[in-house]
């Protein structure tokens, strides 16, 4: 018969197990400081040594960091998602921006749909915290604040489909985004006109999800990444007819 002895886990492999589905889900994200020792052992119900033990093996898996003086942190696992050379590629080139936003429209699509149908009642108010923050730095001249908060915007929402695999491609699509490989973001709110058009299509994503309305929330969504593709389109023209305008002009000033 194919029975085994029942074998009691170990504490420490239970610290294991849920730190591990913490950082699977999202919870502990990667950067992110773990509590004392001391106090992360109070709030597990276990000793110290089974914490300790618990943390080395992470450790040893990759999946936690410790730094001297500063305590142990989740590791950054989504840097090596994207070689440094293949990032290097991505920030020359036009159609892997564009790529960017294509893959964007069909995933974040796909979020939007998902968390206004399985999104909890708290992912729905956290969605609808972060746009009111939006709210409030669109009155800001400056759009530094809301620029940040878009994309605190979105990963809300991916969150909010309770789809793993997803957020952690899209996390590390957004690092990317973030550091600046792919586009300016800031550069996407310098006109007031776009501004208005963009927190308007904010609305109306946050509307659609609170509403669970999955369809109204898919459309929402990639009529937003169609926006954001025809506006970089935009800014990519100007910015090659103002160089062009640079170069007539100098002609022009040395033919005295």
């Amino acid at each position: 018969m194919p029975f085994q002895t029942i074998q009691q886990e170990k504490l420490s492999q239970s610290v294991v197990r849920q730190i591990e589905l913490l950082i699977l889900r999202g919870l502990l994200r990667p950067g992110e400081r773990l509590p004392s020792e001391r106090e992360l052992a109070e709030r597990m119900g276990v000793s110290r040594p089974s914490l300790r033990e618990a943390i080395a093996e992470l450790q040893e898996r990759g999946l936690l960091v410790s730094r001297a003086g500063a305590g142990v942190f989740v590791a950054d696992m989504l840097g090596s998602t994207f070689s440094e050379a293949l990032t290097r590629l991505f920030s020359t080139h036009d159609e892997a921006v564009f790529d960017y936003v294509s893959f964007r429209r069909d995933l974040e699509g796909m979020a939007a749909e998902r968390a206004a149908r399985y999104g909890s009642e708290t992912d729905l108010k956290v969605i609808d915290a972060v746009y009111r923050k939006m709210e409030a730095a669109h009155q800001k001249r400056n759009p530094a604040d809301e620029a940040a908060l878009d994309a605190e915007f979105h990963l809300a929402i991916i969150e909010a489909s309770h789809n793993i695999i997803m957020l952690h491609m899209l996390r590390a699509m957004f690092d990317l985004l973030k550091a600046g490989v792919f586009y300016n973001r800031q550069q996407m709110f310098r006109q007031r006109a776009t501004r208005d058009m963009l927190l308007d299509q904010h609305r109306a994503i946050n509307e659609a999800i609170q509403a669970r309305d999955p369809e109204a929330a898919r459309r929402a969504a990639e009529a937003h990444m169609t926006f954001v593709e025809t506006s970089l389109s935009d800014l990519r023209k100007a910015d090659k007819h103002e160089e062009i305008a640079r170069l007539r002009y100098q002609h022009e000033m040395q033919k005295g």
